[in-house]
């Protein structure tokens, strides 16, 4: 394939990572144009591409979902190619398809792959067809078809969505008498959310390890791996904390499981970055699915290798060849932060940031389009920030990720960093007890100190009334031992959108 520059990019999302995107390529020298709905005409992405070209209404449908719009905001920009973040059309191949057909570089896997690998259905095969060991199932989804499985597996089981993940259309099914509704409620869900009703069915492991491989492929048929990471802490399904490498695996197991994964790849013929993902159950592995696409969690892997994932993108869809990766060093964990209130069960909150100071120092990134005065909209994931943290050791990375979280302070957003703060600072946490359970075995029915509130409560009404000078916390960042008030005079935003370090200091 002949090789092509990019001179101008677009990217289709918003938020944390089209800032994260935009900052890669202009390392490149690459310009960059921003899309955004009717709600994030002020978004910090907006004034920080090249160019910005408006989109459609705040719903997602009109405007970050509207292929139509895009590609016209692509024409009407000059845009040679188009960056589809994660989420929104970022793993829809009628989206890869369209901009391939406009000839526009899609930075992403050719539209016949990710068709292969989003339908969950097709990916079991191609990893079975492949020798991958995947999780036992049945790919029927009706009634009887699942009695028979369920007879034969054992309770409990797990329906699944084929076309999606994120944990939509997902259902643990824990006895016969469950069975049809669950199916009928994960169809209907699945079809809400992916516009494809159908369900598969797996055996539900019960305390399994949810372990990912970063891969590369270039269009000359090479794939590397560039490590693993640990995603094992989930709410409902959604992760939480994200590790890279994941703690305590036998070297035999990551390196069959690093194998697997690059098997797949080539299998399925896989170009630019993507994420193999397995359960570990003891000293076996199973295929779960692929993620044909930027993960939220990949500046885990880019901490430790030293390296930026978007800019291998880039690199790749402009006919570049990969390289075989550097060793690994150290280890780092990402927590994420998500508008939520802990309070009322983790609903999603909104509200505009009032003061915010975010956390700094060796070993510390912070990726988030948060700034003073941006409104967190109704309209679109919870996640606000992703805070990184790099160490020479899994406990120096935890040491550093525990200070930064008690440094991060917002005010005017309900937000979980004091959730993901008791979780680091946790013993289970600290010995790597880790599975997809962790939250219902050790946080059970969280919320937040009534300390956190009171003093929340108090740093809200002194900025209110034009009394607090600095920044404060609203449940996620209140320092303990001290006032809000107090914690607001210590504390400034000194830093806004979070410049990063590739190496921590030991």
């Amino acid at each position: 394939m002949k090789p092509r520059k990019i001179k101008r990019l677009l990217i289709a999302n918003r938020g944390e990572i089209a800032l994260r995107i935009i900052r890669s390529a202009r390392v490149m020298g690459i310009e960059t144009v921003a899309v955004y709905s009717a709600a994030d005409a002020a978004a910090a992405h907006v004034a920080a591409a090249d160019d910005a070209r408006p989109i459609g209404a705040a719903e997602p449908a009109a405007s970050y979902l509207n292929i139509a719009a895009i590609l016209e905001a692509a024409h009407a920009a000059g845009a040679d190619a188009i960056h589809p973040g994660y989420g929104f059309l970022s793993e829809r191949p009628e989206f890869a398809r369209a901009v391939e057909q406009r000839g526009i570089i899609f930075i992403g896997p050719p539209a016949e792959v990710m068709a292969a690998l989003g339908d969950k259905v097709a990916a079991r095969h191609i990893a079975i067809s492949a020798g991958v060991p995947v999780v036992p199932g049945s790919d029927a989804g009706d009634l009887e078809a699942a009695r028979q499985f369920a007879a034969s597996a054992g309770y409990p089981i797990l329906v699944k969505a084929a076309a999606g993940g994120g944990g939509r259309g997902m259902r643990v099914v824990g006895e016969a008498a469950g069975l049809a509704t669950a199916l009928e409620a994960a169809a209907r869900e699945a079809q809400a959310a992916f516009g494809d009703g159908r369900i598969f069915l797996e055996k539900y492991l019960a305390r399994p390890r949810h372990v990912e491989v970063q891969l590369l492929g270039d269009q000359h048929g090479t794939v590397v791996a560039l490590g693993d990471r640990d995603c094992s802490i989930q709410r409902r399904h959604q992760k939480l904390i994200e590790e890279a490498p994941a703690p305590g695996l036998e070297p035999v197991l990551r390196e069959r499981m690093a194998a697997a994964a690059l098997t797949l790849a080539r299998a399925a013929g896989y170009r630019g970055a993507g994420t193999a993902e397995f359960l570990v159950d003891g000293d076996n592995f199973y295929f779960l699915e692929v993620n044909a696409r930027l993960q939220v969690e990949h500046p885990v892997t880019e901490l430790i290798f030293g390296c930026d994932l978007v800019v291998e993108q880039l690199r790749i869809a402009m006919g570049e060849r990969v390289a075989e990766p550097p060793a690994a060093r150290g280890c780092a964990i990402e927590c994420r932060i998500n508008a939520e209130d802990p309070a009322q069960d983790f609903r999603p909150a909104t509200g505009r940031v009032i003061k915010l100071a975010l956390p700094a120092g060796p070993g510390v990134r912070v990726d988030t389009q948060l700034e003073a005065g941006a409104e967190v909209a109704p309209y679109y994931d919870s996640l606000i920030a992703k805070l990184i943290c790099h160490g020479g050791g899994r406990e120096q990375a935890r040491a550093r990720m525990a200070a930064a979280l008690g440094e991060f302070m917002l005010l005017g957003v309900r937000n979980t960093a004091a959730f993901v703060r008791e979780i680091i600072a946790s013993e289970p946490f600290a010995r790597a007890d880790l599975s997809t359970r962790f939250i219902e075995e050790h946080f059970p029915r969280w919320s937040p100190a009534d300390r956190d509130l009171h003093d929340a409560l108090i740093a809200a009404a002194l900025a209110a009334n034009g009394m607090l000078g600095g920044a404060a916390a609203a449940d996620g960042g209140t320092n303990r031992g001290a006032s809000a008030a107090d914690g607001a005079a210590a504390h400034s935003p000194w830093t806004t959108l979070g410049e990063f370090e590739l190496w921590g200091r030991r």
